[in-house]
């Protein structure tokens, strides 16, 4: 009885972490508004088609977004990407931030 009652206040705790992806990705939204993302970029057909992020998620590794969101002209040279103007970097994104915006490209699968 005891293992019955442990086991669900685990399940308890989880139950209530699981919608931290989804916040994040939220967040990450807004945070992609903000940012003016959609001025160079597009998802969802919504934004410049140039730069089209539709399926990311399933292109890139999140340390490979966050890359590309603080130090883009590393990941061109590291690429060979050959897409005009460059990418603008964003090294002072806060940390919040840059988390949730990964999270919400991360969320941008191939269907």
């Amino acid at each position: 009885m005891v293992l019955a009652i442990f086991a669900g206040g685990i399940g308890t705790s989880a139950a209530q972490a699981a919608p931290a992806p989804a916040q994040a990705a939220d967040k990450g939204a807004t945070v992609y508004a903000a940012q003016k993302c959609s001025m160079c970029h597009a998802l969802d057909g919504k934004g410049q088609a140039k730069g089209p992020l539709d399926g990311v998620g399933s292109k890139l590794k999140g340390d490979e977004m966050r890359q590309w969101i603080v130090n883009p002209a590393e990941m061109t040279a590291k690429t060979k990407a050959l897409r005009k103007p460059a990418m603008r970097a964003y090294p002072n994104l806060p940390k919040e931030d840059l988390d949730a915006l990964v999270a919400f490209l991360q969320s941008k699968k191939k269907s």
